[in-house]
C-alpha cells in the first residue's frame, strides 16, 4: 500500500484534472472530425483509446516533471512534500515507472494510422522538454498549450484526414486556453518561484496578470466562434458554446493572484470547461 500510495502521489492519479486537460482536447479534435465521418464505432474506440493515452502520458509527464524539478520543488511551500523532493523514492526508481507508462503508452499509440504514430512519438519530444522550459523563458506556458493540446491535430488524423487549416484553428484556440488557465495556476507559486529564479507568464504579467489571461481567454473565444460560425444558431451546439465562453469569464472574475485558493478554484474549473466544449462539438 506504501508503494501503490507513492505511485499516485507521483503520477497525480488522486488529481484527475491533469490528465483531463490532456485528454479533453483530444475529444474536441476526434469528434470534429466525427462530424464529418459519422463513423460511431472507430469514433467511440478511439476514444477510449485517447482517454487511457492521456492517463499514461500524463501520470509520465509528472514523474519526469518531478525527476527534473526535484531540487526546486524542495524550495517550494505547494511541492516540498512531493516524493522525489522529499527523498520518499529514488530518480532511478522514478525513472522505471515513466519507462513503464510510457511502454503502454506506445503500445495504445500504435492502434492508430502511421501519420498520427509519427505524430504521437513527436509529442514525446514536447512532453519531456516542457520541464526545462520554466528555467529558460517567461513563457513554459505556452509551451504547455503547445504539448498539452497535440492531441487536437493527433485525435484529427487518426480519423484518415489530413492536417488542415480548420483543425489548426482549433489547435491555436486551445493553446491560448492552455495559456489562460496555467497562467492563473501558476500565479499561486509566484513569490517562490521569483526567489528560486523559476520564470512563468504569471511572473511576467503579474501586474497585469487578468488583462493577460483575459486576452488569452478572448482570442480563444474569437477563434472558436470563427471555426465554428456555420453551426452558431438556435441549437443545443450554441448553448453549450456560449456556456463555455461563460465558464472563461467566471474564472476570470473570480481568481485573485494573492489569493492561492481562488487560482486554484479557477483553474479546476477549466475541466469542466472542457466538458462542456466537448458537449458542444459533439451537439453539432
Amino acid at each position: 500500500m506504501k508503494h501503490l500510495k507513492i505511485f499516485i502521489d507521483l503520477t497525480r492519479l488522486n488529481k484527475p484534472i491533469g490528465f483531463m486537460l490532456l485528454f479533453w482536447p483530444c475529444s474536441w479534435g476526434l469528434t470534429y472530425a466525427q462530424s464529418f465521418n459519422q463513423n460511431s464505432s472507430m469514433y467511440f474506440y478511439y476514444l477510449i483509446l485517447f482517454f487511457f493515452g492521456s492517463l499514461l502520458m500524463r501520470s509520465a509527464g509528472c514523474i519526469f516533471n518531478d525527476i527534473v524539478d526535484k531540487d526546486f520543488d524542495k524550495k517550494v511551500k505547494r511541492t516540498k512534500k512531493r516524493p522525489l523532493a522529499a527523498n520518499i523514492i529514488s530518480v532511478k526508481h522514478a525513472l522505471f515507472y515513466v519507462t513503464f507508462l510510457c511502454f503502454f503508452a506506445f503500445l495504445i499509440l500504435i492502434q492508430f494510422n502511421t501519420l498520427t504514430i509519427f505524430l504521437g512519438l513527436g509529442s514525446m519530444f514536447l512532453a519531456f522538454s516542457y520541464p526545462f522550459m520554466k528555467r529558460i523563458t517567461y513563457w513554459p506556458q505556452l509551451f504547455l498549450g503547445i504539448t498539452f493540446n497535440w492531441g487536437i491535430i493527433m485525435s484529427w488524423t487518426s480519423m484518415g484526414y489530413d492536417i488542415s487549416y480548420d483543425i489548426l484553428t482549433l489547435y491555436a484556440a486551445a493553446i491560448f486556453w492552455t495559456l489562460g488557465y496555467d497562467t492563473i495556476y501558476g500565479a499561486q507559486d509566484m513569490s517562490d518561484d521569483e526567489i528560486i529564479g523559476l520564470k512563468s507568464t504569471s511572473i511576467k504579467f503579474k501586474k497585469n496578470i487578468k488583462f493577460f489571461v483575459g486576452s488569452c481567454y478572448f482570442l480563444n473565444a474569437l477563434m472558436l466562434s470563427f471555426l465554428f460560425l456555420e453551426f452558431i444558431g438556435i441549437n443545443f451546439f450554441t448553448l453549450f458554446l456560449l456556456v463555455f465562453f461563460l465558464s472563461l469569464f467566471y474564472q476570470l472574475k473570480t481568481f485573485k493572484k494573492e489569493k492561492q485558493k481562488s487560482c486554484l478554484m479557477a483553474f479546476k474549473i477549466n475541466n469542466l470547461s472542457g466538458l462542456i466544449l466537448f458537449l458542444s462539438i459533439y451537439s453539432i
